[in-house]
């Protein structure tokens, strides 16, 4: 079986890059600067599943990616939860969190209705987004 990328996380979210382990997203809500990490293996949902090296590199990508909303965005914290009540398919929720935003200080998910961003906003986010990611991992 080859991996294939739920189709909700499909729905929701713009590629980014393909690091060592995961496929990088995201998530289209301009509320929040929100990364989703999918491991690129097959019918996995829970972090223990995963083989030893690939949990280590999960960590390690989701230190990088943490560190990257923080280069970028400055901040208040990053929250960093794998839920997959919603979507089974194994995936790390990365979010860069802000006193001021709409769902401080509870959790993003269930906070209001997703606001997707314009067309020229996403396609500037994204290529800053990339190239944060570029010969990084």
């Amino acid at each position: 079986m080859s991996f294939a990328l739920h189709p909700t996380l499909a729905r929701d979210t713009v590629e980014i890059a393909a690091l060592p382990l995961c496929r990088l997203l995201l998530m289209n809500d301009r509320r929040f600067p929100w990364l989703i990490l999918v491991p690129e293996r097959e019918s996995l949902r829970e972090i223990h599943e995963l083989a030893p090296a690939d949990r280590a590199e999960l960590v390690e990508e989701i230190a990088g990616t943490s560190a990257a909303l923080t280069r970028l965005f400055q901040p208040d914290k990053v929250n960093v939860g794998a839920l997959g009540n919603l979507v089974p398919q194994l995936h790390v929720h990365v979010v860069a969190r802000f006193a001021a935003d709409a769902a401080w200080p509870g959790p993003v998910w269930g906070s209001g209705a997703a606001v997707p961003y314009g067309e020229a906003e996403l396609a500037a986010l994204c290529e800053r987004l990339a190239a944060a990611f570029r010969g990084v991992m």
